[in-house]
């Protein structure tokens, strides 16, 4: 059997329930995957992608940075292409752009989709930025399709 080099608590990644997990790494990669019994959330207990679906983590094309695109569409055969830029870099941008197409074309040309893979208090606070910020009730989430 495996002993871990470390183990890791944290909260499943795969919908907004909060089950609590333990990463288990044996030379920096995730190997198993364990509920943890020590909540109220799911006791120890697992769904099947909670306990099995970890291999993302150790996608080789897996996104760990913001990307940007650099040349609009595909031009005269040309295609865009996506650089890597900071955190700040891309989140100055896209409130930048929010808040143009706000003012060009009116609150409600946004709409804010939220997920399952949020947690409930990440849905409660993107329909409150889409109401509070933006400014429109045009907040939907993927469960009710």
């Amino acid at each position: 059997m495996l002993t871990p080099d470390r183990t890791i608590p944290t909260t499943c990644p795969y919908c907004g329930v909060g089950c609590q997990i333990d990463l288990h790494i044996k030379d920096e990669m995730v190997y198993r995957v364990d509920g943890r019994f020590d909540n109220d959330v799911n006791n120890g207990k697992l769904c099947v992608k909670g306990r099995f679906g970890y291999d993302f983590i150790h996608a080789p094309d897996r996104l760990t940075q913001p990307l940007m695109k650099v040349s609009g569409g595909q031009v005269s055969g040309v295609k865009s292409t996506h650089q890597p830029v900071s955190w700040e870099n891309a989140l100055d941008t896209v409130a930048s752009r929010l808040r143009e197409i706000r003012e060009r074309y009116g609150p409600d040309s946004i709409a804010i989709l939220t997920s399952a893979k949020c947690t409930n208090e990440e849905n409660y606070l993107l329909q409150k930025f889409a109401r509070a910020v933006i400014g429109t009730n045009n907040v939907d989430h993927c469960a009710r399709l």
